[in-house]
């Protein structure tokens, strides 16, 4: 294979020790051996090949736009994905555009909210909320709130009345005004319940969803953490809501690759459907930052899942998870992330990829079951969100080798092949075809296009 330039890479990951070592782990497999730097200099700006593999805020921007010799580890302008509002805005075009996309039916219903004061939600009801408060009076459906700028769980809550939704609002608003020393607004949930705080820098932008209830259920105790699964281990197994995070590495403007090693994450408490009398978040929130107690007992690989039992859904609760669900999932997975990035192209202010820039997200996605189940199908997948520099570390130790492999595939397949071109003069080297669907070093290929207008070069 043509060899390598000799690569200068700039990493930094001050607050986010285990990615630092995972990134110095994969640019170590690399020949010749790459010159790693913790600070970038303005003489190390001129290295001709430069990889800027660091945190967000540590990288120069600028440099990765002026600069094509060198790459970046980060887009520049990705609001269209990784803000909920954003994202379930650029969904929203992309389905009136085309009518049948997968996003049709693969992102839950949503309502975009943009709020100041609390006055300002009667006005709603009559205009842009009007149709959220048609399904509120019907009391047939639950919702969930979501702060469009939070992460990790914070602010969640659940509703399925008006009135439930301005006390929502009132809390926030009250424990604002009470002390102006407090950064965040604490959720009305007993003491060792998650925490879902919210800062109050947050209290602008809110997305509502339809709170998907008919999540797949599984119990992880039937997947020991040393070993295969027993199915009979358990004589009254409980079924955990769970969502899936899959690693999706976008490159240049822009390939897309689906990581296909992809996360179970269960919440901590059994499920029930949630009523106003005993509304328990435990039960509903399956984020790993709100559980760190927990450790890794609640994390799983989707693979290992094979063979576990259904525990919900009319007719499924004597039948096992099959390798055929499980491939169909990851399917269902790749198709969506592909298709949420295409449609992200669509909102090109808010989306600007380059062609010397690649990037890892974490993409949540809900298992629920099926409305028409086939042999093939019985389960449907939805995507949650999507999240810039997600938390690995919360992986635990027992699966951080899916992440040393995961890096290690990012710099085979993202950096090696983009300086390699550059003795080629930017052409493609000895780099073989890869087509969409296509799996190479774990990563599944989801989205291949040419973006030649605002976004790329």
């Amino acid at each position: 294979m043509t060899s390598l330039p000799q690569i200068t890479a700039f990493v930094s990951w001050p607050s986010a020790p285990l990615t630092d070592s995972l990134v110095r782990n994969a640019l170590s497999k690399i020949i010749p051996p790459v010159t790693i730097l913790s600070t970038l200099t303005e003489t190390d700006k001129k290295a001709r090949s430069l990889l800027q593999w660091a945190t967000y805020d540590a990288i120069d921007h600028e440099l990765t736009l002026f600069s094509p010799g060198s790459l970046t580890c980060a887009y520049t302008i990705r609001k269209a994905l990784i803000r909920k509002h954003f994202l379930s805005r650029s969904a929203y075009r992309h389905v009136v555009k085309h009518p049948d996309s997968p996003l049709k039916n693969g992102v839950p219903k949503t309502w975009e909210i943009e709020l100041h004061f609390l006055d300002e939600l009667d006005e709603m009801w009559a205009d842009e909320l009007y149709d959220l408060g048609e399904e509120l009076d019907k009391g047939e459906k639950w919702m969930i709130l979501k702060p469009g700028m939070s992460d990790r769980g914070q602010g969640i809550r659940l509703f399925h009345t008006k009135e439930e939704l301005e006390s929502i609002f009132e809390e926030f608003e009250d424990d604002d005004s009470d002390g102006e020393d407090e950064d965040v607004v604490n959720a009305d949930v007993e003491d060792d319940g998650p925490d879902t705080g919210i800062a109050t820098s947050q209290l602008r932008h809110f997305v509502i969803q339809e709170y998907l209830s008919s999540p797949l259920l599984l119990d992880p105790s039937q997947v020991p953490l040393h070993g295969s699964p027993i199915l009979d281990n358990l004589s009254d197994p409980k079924g955990h809501k769970f969502h899936l995070r899959a690693y999706c590495v976008a490159s240049g403007a822009l390939t897309v690759y689906l990581y296909t090693r992809i996360l179970a994450l269960f919440s901590s408490v059994p499920y029930s459907p949630p009523t106003s009398d005993d509304l328990e978040l435990s039960a509903h929130l399956t984020n790993t930052s709100l559980q760190t107690d927990k450790g890794e007992q609640f994390v799983r690989l989707l693979d290992e899942l094979a063979g576990c039992a259904v525990l919900s859904g009319a007719g499924d609760s004597q039948s096992a998870l099959s390798t055929v669900d499980l491939d169909d999932i990851r399917d269902q997975i790749a198709v969506l992330m592909g298709e949420t990035f295409n449609a992200a192209l669509g909102m090109s202010v808010h989306f600007q990829p380059l062609p010397n820039v690649f990037e890892l997200f974490g993409v949540d996605f809900l298992v629920t079951h099926h409305p028409e189940p086939t042999a093939s199908r019985r389960f449907h997948v939805s995507l949650l969100e999507v999240n810039a520099e997600p938390a690995i570390e919360l992986t635990g130790p027992r699966l951080t080798w899916i992440l040393e492999d995961l890096f290690c595939a990012i710099a085979q397949v993202c950096v090696t092949p983009y300086f390699r071109a550059q003795l080629h003069d930017g052409g493609e080297g000895e780099e073989r075809e890869w087509s969409v669907g296509e799996t190479k070093e774990n990563l599944r290929k989801c989205l291949d296009v040419q973006v030649r207008a605002e976004g790329g070069w």
